[in-house]
């Protein structure tokens, strides 16, 4: 008979209510995982995992197509082969889904294939009517695309699944919102050789980045061929048989075109309903649960984390933020997430990474605090190991507080910017200061270099300036 009394029960497989559920039985907790669709949730399925997979094939294309460059012939003519690019995608998603599912079975976690909802004095009731019973309830229930009403997603307008499985490369492509996803998406399919038009109703692209860093990779784009424009929204469309006519909106002027497809990348919404909240002290706001610190809702022995609790919607913050809720439910000694140590990463080419203020909030919350702030700069150009790559191009960009020292912001553009901001993450997390930095010893030749570099500039200590 199977077993319907948990100490914990999860209800969502993704990066954050697997790892929930893992530490739980760490913990030595019985858990139990409910999942409606397969482990591993969208990040995994249908998000961070595939789009990383078909990022890495433009990256081996595009290496191709510049291998003269490097001294190695033959390679020029490269072309892509969408089908089989999308194949190894789904191939290396699966066998991610298929570990996580190991893990499960590994840990004791007893999983359940069904949607949840709260029924009650810590019961949930499963959709195939079955009643689970728990001292402690994780919702990681997660988000889903925003839909916008001048663009329903159908066979010629995408969302970010409908993008992952593509049967053909559009001749033209539209792609709304220029944030983390549609920067991805349009450095992927321009790669493959669409041509590719990236809309914001923002003055800049990847508008949560560094002023700076986000127009150098606006520049970027243009090189590669993207067409850019900002402060422009889409106002309303209609599917012929060529494509889809978009009337476009860009500071009072309209613009009035057909794409072959359309991919809509404006943002996510949490998933709330359906989930019994209504008869609950649960609160949500604008979509997202209302959480405390550690995780905890309104209603005793309910908790909420990754991106149904909120912004930022990453993988890794919904991940940190399970083991802190499982080990606070243990009574181990936690603490919050600091949302200014939570790096950011953007896998468009090049990519963006960045961690803590930008140097505008920086300046700011110096002179709301009577203090001031250091700002250093180190270009790739200067760099060795990326001039031997033929990646000399991209910028790392501090920010510290003057007096103190402390390590305020970290901003990278570069096509390995994502491996590199986990250095600054780690100096954030020891709280090190600028003379730690400066005494580190890095590497040479390494790209790291770049970081040590910066950090002397902004004391004006720089050697390969």
């Amino acid at each position: 008979m199977t077993k319907t009394s948990f100490d914990l029960v999860v209800v969502g497989g993704g990066p954050g209510g697997y790892v929930a559920a893992i530490r739980g039985a760490q913990l030595g907790m019985s858990v139990a995982l409910v999942e409606r669709a397969e482990m591993g949730g969208i990040c995994l399925n249908w998000g961070c995992i595939p789009t990383k997979a078909l990022l890495h094939s433009a990256t081996v294309l595009r290496t191709c197509r510049e291998a003269a460059h490097y001294g190695v012939t033959g390679a020029g003519e490269a072309r892509p082969d969408l089908a089989a690019m999308v194949a190894r995608s789904r191939k290396v998603a699966g066998r991610l889904g298929q570990g996580v599912a190991h893990l499960m079975k590994k840990n004791g976690v007893t999983v359940f294939a069904a949607s949840a909802r709260l029924a009650g004095s810590g019961k949930l009731a499963l959709d195939n009517g079955a009643t689970l019973s728990a001292k402690h309830i994780i919702l990681a229930t997660g988000a889903r695309a925003r839909e916008l009403p001048a663009l329903p997603v159908g066979e010629r307008i995408w969302a970010y699944r409908q993008a992952l499985v593509a049967d053909a490369i559009p001749a033209s492509l539209l792609v709304v919102g220029a944030g983390a996803i549609g920067a991805e998406f349009a450095s992927f399919y321009r790669a493959v050789g669409a041509e590719v038009t990236l809309i914001d109703m923002t003055p800049e692209i990847l508008p949560q980045e560094d002023a700076e860093i986000s127009q150098l990779a606006r520049k970027a784009f243009d090189k590669q061929g993207i067409r850019v424009l900002t402060r422009c929204a889409v106002t309303a469309s209609s599917t012929t048989a060529d494509g889809v006519k978009v009337t476009l909106e860009q500071e009072g002027r309209k613009i009035e075109q057909t794409f072959d497809r359309v991919i809509v990348a404006a943002g996510i919404v949490g998933n709330v309903e359906n989930l019994g909240l209504e008869k609950t002290r649960v609160k949500v706001e604008k979509t997202h649960i209302v959480t405390d610190g550690l995780c905890r809702t309104g209603e005793p022995g309910v908790y909420a984390i990754g991106d149904v609790a909120g912004a930022p919607w990453l993988a890794h913050k919904a991940s940190h933020e399970a083991v802190l809720c499982v080990e606070a439910i243990a009574g181990l000694p936690v603490h919050a997430i600091d949302p200014l140590r939570i790096p950011a990463c953007t896998y468009s080419y090049p990519q963006v990474a960045s961690i803590g203020m930008t140097e505008a909030r920086a300046r700011e919350h110096a002179a709301r605090h009577g203090g001031d702030i250091r700002v250093g700069k180190f270009t790739f150009a200067g760099n060795g190991k990326a001039i031997a790559m033929g990646e000399d191009q991209g910028l790392v960009k501090t920010v510290f507080d003057a007096k103190s020292g402390e390590l305020l912001g970290a901003h990278i553009i570069h096509p390995e910017a994502s491996e590199l901001i986990t250095g600054y993450g780690v100096a954030a997390s020891l709280e090190a200061t600028e003379e730690d930095l400066m005494h580190t010893v890095f590497a040479h030749p390494t790209l790291s270099e770049t970081l040590h570099e910066s950090v002397l500039a902004a004391f004006g200590r720089a050697l390969h300036a």
